[in-house]
């Protein structure tokens, strides 16, 4: 599998290691694999603080308030769709590399740190869950309703268990 994946940090409240973004790296690539997922793809990965995911909930979702992550999906992907006619993705495909775009997933590294704390497991399981969870969004999946809430969290534990990123 071809993924080109572009971390920006854009915050300074929590240092940025090599160990961090392989983690970044290795939880899109999971949840790839285990979607079947095999086209060239991107996903750009923008790092924040509480104050700038708060400005752009605000504006995208008219929610005035800190959240942990938002995902801007390009396509309009079913959950679980396998098949994809990359013929269709004209307009959604990068023209230097020539990869399919994803979409954007935002991460509040504060929220990552507070949750973790609060929730008693570690910083790494709380940023590979928030990066899981973004990336299945970007494929389709959502949580609207009990049934798909039901199906997100299945995948989301399962790409974690992959990963060895326990709650303890």
């Amino acid at each position: 599998m071809d993924i080109i994946i572009e971390i920006d940090n854009n915050q300074d409240k929590i240092e940025i290691t090599q160990d961090t973004e392989k983690l970044i790296y290795n939880s899109i690539k999971k949840v790839l694999d285990i979607e079947e997922f095999h086209l060239k793809a991107m996903v750009d990965i923008i790092l924040v603080d509480n104050q700038d995911i708060r400005k752009i909930n605000s504006e995208y979702r008219g929610v005035d308030k800190a959240t942990d992550v938002l995902s801007f999906p390009i396509l309009d992907l079913k959950s679980g769709q396998k098949s994809l006619d990359v013929n269709t993705f004209n307009n959604d495909i990068d023209p230097d590399s020539g990869a399919i775009i994803l979409g954007d997933i935002i991460v509040s590294m504060e929220k990552v740190k507070e949750q973790a704390e609060e929730y008693g497991h570690s910083f790494e399981r709380e940023l590979g869950f928030l990066i899981v969870h973004g990336m299945l969004h970007l494929l389709g999946y959502d949580h609207m309703t009990e049934d798909d809430r039901n199906k997100m969290r299945s995948k989301e534990e399962a790409v974690l268990k992959a990963l060895n990123l326990t709650r303890f």
